[in-house]
């Protein structure tokens, strides 16, 4: 007859002690943290660190961490089994570069955002005031010139700070961060 994971009197082995075949006892480290229902969280861990090894680190923490040092192991092991050579910072390498990119387009939009409101507040006696033997397509304001080479410059340079924008203040007749 079962009981509450009990056969008359003896306990179903963790997950560990199945996969080691051995005899799972009342104070075993891993029946916790590796229930038998879940046999491949502990293989995983088992395949990168070791059963003896995990053992130990378990021993070595006090019980109120332990579910999350197994929560972490359990997932680099998942990593390390997708990814051999990289791990857990291959994932989060991969995520740097998303947020990099994601970052870049940002202040792309900032800039054109930037641009369209420079057009927007320029007056119509700065617009008199181009030559007129120039073709309109061929004669770009200052600020165009500099949000083109902004555009150049961030799809050339990676920045240290994803978010520098170049702003040429000589050219902007008012801020415009404010109303």
């Amino acid at each position: 007859m079962k009981e509450g994971g009990r056969k008359q009197g003896t306990m179903s082995p963790c997950a560990a002690c199945k996969l080691l075949r051995r005899r799972c006892t009342r104070d075993c480290v891993f029946a916790p943290y590796f229930p038998a229902d879940e046999p491949q969280k502990f293989g995983s861990v088992h395949k990168v660190f070791g059963a003896s090894n995990v053992n130990k680190m378990l021993q070595e923490l006090p019980e109120h961490q332990r579910s999350d040092a197994v929560s972490s192991m359990v997932y680099e092991a998942n990593a390390r089994v997708r990814d051999p050579v990289y791990g857990c910072v291959g994932a989060i390498s991969s995520l740097q570069q998303q947020v990099d990119v994601l970052q870049t387009q940002l202040a792309l939009a900032q800039a054109e955002v930037v641009h369209m409101r420079m057009r927007q507040f320029s007056t119509p006696s700065d617009q008199q005031q181009q030559p007129s033997s120039v073709p309109p397509e061929a004669s770009n304001s200052s600020s165009e010139n500099l949000y083109q080479s902004s555009r150049l410059l961030s799809s050339q340079t990676k920045s240290l700070f994803g978010m520098d924008m170049v702003v040429d203040q000589a050219n902007m007749g008012q801020s415009l961060w404010s109303y």
